[in-house]
């Protein structure tokens, strides 16, 4: 089972940038997308920034212009973060989409990373 492993998260003050990474523990083909969501206490998940296979990326409208989604060529993806806001706050989780022969996508977590921002 392939397994996603996130590293990056931290405590910065407002204004502030971090960079996050998720790396899977394995090499894998066919990846339809790869994506980071943040989930903040007593809110629901939600969708951050995705990258496809292509390269073609898409962010939520409040971190447009701050965060920059990217990935290399070993599986690995990237989301830097700068002008953080309190706001940004939350657990952020990384998400690999997976073509399958049949059906849907596979999906793959990561267990997350805790991002904090001070005032």
């Amino acid at each position: 089972q392939v397994q996603l492993v996130e590293s990056g998260g931290g405590l910065v003050q407002a204004g502030g940038s971090l960079r996050l990474s998720c790396e899977a523990s394995e090499k894998m083909n066919n990846i339809y997308s790869m994506g980071w969501h943040r989930q903040a206490p007593g809110n629901q998940r939600e969708l951050v920034a995705v990258i496809s296979s292509r390269g073609g990326t898409k962010y939520r409208d409040s971190v447009k212009g701050r965060f920059t989604i990217s990935k290399n060529n070993t599986n690995t993806v990237y989301l830097q973060m700068n002008s953080l806001k309190p706001e940004d706050t939350a657990f952020y989780y990384c998400k690999v989409e997976r073509e399958s022969a049949y059906g849907p996508p596979d999906v793959f977590w990561g267990r997350g990373t805790q991002v904090t921002v001070s005032s």
